[in-house]
């Protein structure tokens, strides 16, 4: 019997992916569910549902007759926060709990510098959506059967940010090579990988209140990333830009930019914002070795995966 697996946050990057790779499979159902039906991932054997996460008399009606469910809600930090405590609370009072897979992020490790496992102890972190994220993750953690994925960036054809945003900022020479102020650790993973962790997670045994770290073994700093994605994508030579010049790009240039965006007049190169450099500078590297061990997950090269994502973006693809 096809297993049936309700999708929340179906209509997201990640969602859309995981949806794919469900209803490739020969045992799943996938039902792919969010607030708008008309952005939510059709095709054979998938199954749509307009559902609102957040609400509590949706939630419960929504888990009848199914036998797992995967958490990758995405959208502000209150909506990530008020949907994993009515899907958890929901799960908890049905008469046959499913599987959850909830997709945490590395945002739940906040400041904690140098290797990071999924044993480490989380301080906790003032950032809204990291700060979401692991209120979401301690819920799931409650929940005996939930199993718990943390990806790192999720990269990918079709990943708003990580693909897109930097693709065309790389383009138009507004990144590049940023010296000291990108040597921190870009902890990438595919999204097919994360799609996949999520399939196994969802039919392995003894994995049911475990956490599991997604990100590539050797990371490369995010100067490395920013460097081999523009190559892949053509846009050499990579530009230096120096510490000046990144300090006019957030006093000036962004927030011209954000309005020409809010005037509906963007030129299609977004602003450099702060907490991307932020994220640049952060030396973080996330260690993956339980989910290789426990479910023997094998990640998509890195050459191979820019290379896919710059052909998606050269063949004229974006998110927005």
């Amino acid at each position: 019997m096809d297993l049936r697996v309700l999708i929340l946050g179906a209509g997201g990057f990640i969602g859309r992916r995981i949806v794919a790779a469900l209803a490739a499979t020969s045992w799943a159902r996938p039902v792919a569910a969010g607030r708008h039906d008309a952005s939510l991932p059709a095709g054979p054997g998938v199954e749509i549902r307009a559902l609102d996460a957040t609400d509590p008399v949706q939630v419960g009606p929504a888990l009848e007759g199914v036998g797992a469910v995967v958490n990758c809600v995405a959208g502000s930090a209150p909506n990530i926060v008020s949907a994993a405590r009515e899907v958890f609370a929901a799960a908890a009072r049905s008469g046959a709990p499913p599987r959850i897979v909830h997709l945490s992020s590395l945002a739940v490790y906040g400041s904690a510098r140098g290797e990071v496992d999924e044993s480490t102890p989380l301080s906790g972190t003032h950032e809204p959506y990291g700060a979401a994220k692991l209120i979401a993750e301690q819920l799931a953690l409650a929940y005996p059967r939930a199993v718990i994925l943390r990806p790192g960036i999720v990269y990918g054809p079709a990943s708003p940010w990580w693909s897109d945003r930097i693709a065309r900022l790389l383009v138009a020479r507004r990144l590049g090579d940023l010296g000291a102020a990108a040597q921190g650790v870009c902890n990438l993973v595919h999204v097919d990988d994360v799609a996949e962790a999520v399939v196994r997670a969802l039919r392995a045994v003894g994995v049911e209140g475990q956490i599991f770290n997604l990100a590539l073994p050797q990371p490369p700093t995010w100067n490395e990333y920013f460097r081999r994605y523009a190559e892949a994508l053509g846009a050499t030579p990579v530009r230096h830009i120096s510490g000046t010049q990144l300090t006019l790009e957030l006093a000036l240039r962004g927030p011209l930019i954000k309005v020409t965006e809010m005037l509906g007049r963007s030129g299609g190169v977004p602003p450099v914002r702060p907490w991307l450099l932020r994220l640049c500078r952060h030396d973080i590297t996330m260690r993956a070795q339980r989910i290789v061990e426990a479910l023997g997950l094998t990640w998509t090269p890195l050459e191979r995966g820019l290379a896919g994502t710059a052909a998606w973006f050269r063949a004229g693809n974006r998110t927005n």
